[in-house]
């Protein structure tokens, strides 16, 4: 099976912004193990902003939202992919960058180039790892969210499931804190949510519960089974494909 898996900020970043590298090395240690099992994987990553404010701490002037957007991420960026590389190279596995603008996939020739890039690597057995450019994004161009990249990735890859991992287990008939709540494990298609999701988003991140709805429901349109779980419960990825019956999530049906 081909998947595309999005981790969010709020999976890689501990409560003072910095990454954590723990369990950012469990997810590629999960990844490695689909891989051994005969899944081909695109990643695409958050991070990048949250890497470089904990990087450049030493800043004392106040830049504008754009300025800071721009220089955490130009670090940011740089620092997250070389763990990457570090970390899957543990497993003999390349892994080749991939950023990309909203503008990408809006042009014809920039997306056919783009869609060209990815094939190649997989072919090859490469690992993509793709995330906006935010050096270069403006916010008119910007995506929504990372989980708006990851819908529009599996779809340009042909992806058969796309993972989108939280912080939470998946959505909930009410506030996940609360007790009363449950948690939703199955969406079928059509099915509307909005009176379960709540405004609001990530400390991390630019998303929130509604963007993942959004692009899930979009996604399993267009043929591609999607689930939302918590990144941060061991073996989550490995779950989910080998026991997800047994394990937490909210899987939109296609």
């Amino acid at each position: 099976m081909r998947l595309t898996i999005k981790i969010g900020s709020n999976v890689l970043t501990r409560k003072d912004g910095s990454l954590d590298v723990t369990r950012m090395s469990a997810l590629v240690d999960q990844i490695a193990c689909l891989r051994n099992e005969g899944h081909e994987v695109i990643l695409v990553s958050s991070g990048a902003v949250a890497s470089g404010r904990s990087e450049l701490k030493h800043i004392q002037h106040d830049l504008d939202s754009v300025d800071q957007r721009q220089l955490f991420s130009a670090v940011g960026q740089a620092k997250l992919i070389n763990r990457y590389f570090e970390l899957f190279r543990e497993y003999g596995i390349a892994v080749g960058q991939v950023l990309t603008t909203k503008e990408n996939f809006s042009d014809t020739d920039h997306r056919k180039n783009q869609e060209n890039c990815m094939r190649v690597m997989l072919e090859n057995n490469v690992l993509p790892i793709v995330n906006e450019n935010d050096t270069v994004s403006v916010t008119e161009l910007m995506f929504t969210d990372n989980d708006e990249l990851s819908g529009l990735i599996a779809k340009m890859t042909q992806s058969q499931m796309l993972i989108i991992l939280s912080n939470i287990d998946g959505i909930f008939t009410g506030d996940p804190a609360e007790p009363t709540s449950r948690l939703i494990r199955t969406v079928e298609p059509g099915k509307a949510l909005d009176e379960y999701i709540q405004d609001k988003k990530s400390s991390a991140g630019r998303g929130g519960m509604q963007s993942k709805s959004n692009v899930a429901t979009q996604t399993a349109s267009a043929g591609i089974s999607v689930i939302i779980a918590n990144g941060k419960k061991d073996d989550i990825l490995v779950k989910l494909m080998n026991d997800r019956g047994n394990t937490p999530c909210t899987e939109f049906l296609c």
